[in-house]
């Protein structure tokens, strides 16, 4: 079976940029009446400027459709950052090794301890994050923390640097229920431009990642890209190309689709202008995602402002994070009542928008009549 990396090179993903870009709203109305996109060629028509001039009826077909798959329940999920060592050096990511941030590897036990406060705050799905370092993320150590949080913690992710199929089993084995790889841009020039040193530089190879963690037994794959390196209509008709892949290939898997856009981080990144989108441009990727890929789950993190999150509670998002720290250790930092890093926090990967606790976020889900599902499954 031909994997995603030798699929893609064929795709005339450029192609349906310039299509997305001249789509009329003629050619947007059939699909907005019916209320699903059922190829690329539709996913390119919702994404074009026409489609974000009229994002009020997009949202609504959007929101409609995620109800009827997910009712009204919006998960909650709070990421678990198990270390900032990293060996690859890529431009838009504090972690790199040429940052000079302060270095940290939390221990296991401090892992189940960071993991008993999100608990104590009422999440109930954990996502373990970590830089690429061999040295001191392997050898047992993620399989470790999972089989340590996993009492505290029902449901268990990670996002951590791709692996051989055979590496990802013990993972597997000791509970974690799924894995997110980003390719971060599915641009292959750029792609080569910002992973400019490390085993990252491996473009093709971490493309196939979630392949090789279906093949060693994980349930749940997520993928994304970030918005703010190459032209956001080519990393969105990308990442659903890839996931259309993996749902035609491997029915059998839940997908997660994320949709990050970069944040300011260490080293004086910022993000190109030319290729963020716009909050209406934003929005209409998430419901162009939802209306292709009906039975996804779809995720936005707290690098979105507590006002735009808001938003996004309607339109077809069903999972958020909530009351987020991005550096290893990070959570035994805070001020445990209002939720608020004590400290500045210098390693952090990126510094979050929503600042706000998960009980806030709870509440807003709801005074928007929808169902927080934050205590776990």
């Amino acid at each position: 079976m031909s994997t995603f990396s030798t699929i893609y090179p064929q795709l005339p993903i450029a192609e349906l940029v310039q299509r997305s870009l001249a789509t009329t709203d003629a050619q947007l109305a059939p699909i907005l009446r019916r209320g699903h996109a059922t190829s690329l060629e539709d996913v390119a028509a919702l994404l074009s400027p026409a489609a974000a001039l009229q994002l009020p009826a997009l949202a609504e077909r959007s929101g409609e459709l995620a109800q009827r798959r997910f009712g009204r329940a919006i998960r909650l999920f709070a990421p678990l950052y198990l270390s900032n060592e990293c060996v690859n050096v890529c431009t838009y990511c504090g972690f790199s090794r040429t940052n000079q941030i302060p270095r940290i590897t939390i221990s296991v036990e401090h892992a189940a301890r960071e993991t008993s406060l999100l608990r104590a705050r009422g999440i109930g799905s954990l996502l373990i994050v970590a830089g690429e370092h061999p040295k001191f993320v392997s050898n047992g150590y993620v399989e470790a923390v999972i089989r340590a949080v996993l009492p505290i913690m029902p449901d268990v992710s990670i996002e951590i640097g791709p692996l051989e199929a055979p590496a990802y089993v013990p993972m597997v084995a000791a509970g974690c229920a799924g894995l997110v790889v980003y390719q971060e841009t599915y641009h292959e020039p750029t792609y080569r431009a910002v992973h400019t040193a490390g085993p990252k530089k491996r473009y093709r190879w971490r493309m196939d990642a979630a392949e090789r963690g279906l093949a060693a037994g994980f349930r749940r794959l997520g993928l994304g890209a970030l918005y703010g390196l190459h032209d956001f209509r080519f990393e969105a008709l990308s990442l659903a190309a890839h996931a259309d892949h993996l749902r035609r290939t491997c029915p059998e898997v839940q997908l997660a689709i994320s949709v990050p856009r970069l944040r300011p981080a260490a080293g004086e990144f910022q993000p190109d202008p030319r290729h963020v989108p716009g909050d209406a441009e934003f929005l209409a990727i998430i419901c162009a995602l939802r209306l292709f890929l009906p039975e996804a789950d779809i995720i936005v993190s707290t690098r979105e402002s507590a006002a735009l999150r808001d938003r996004m509670v309607s339109i077809g998002v069903t999972t958020m994070s909530a009351g987020a720290s991005t550096e290893p250790g990070g959570y035994s930092e805070f001020e445990q009542e209002a939720w608020t890093p004590a400290r500045a926090q210098p390693g952090e990967q990126f510094h979050i928008a929503d600042e706000r606790p998960p009980q806030a976020v709870a509440a807003m889900i709801r005074r928007r009549g929808y169902l927080p599902v934050w205590q776990g499954v």
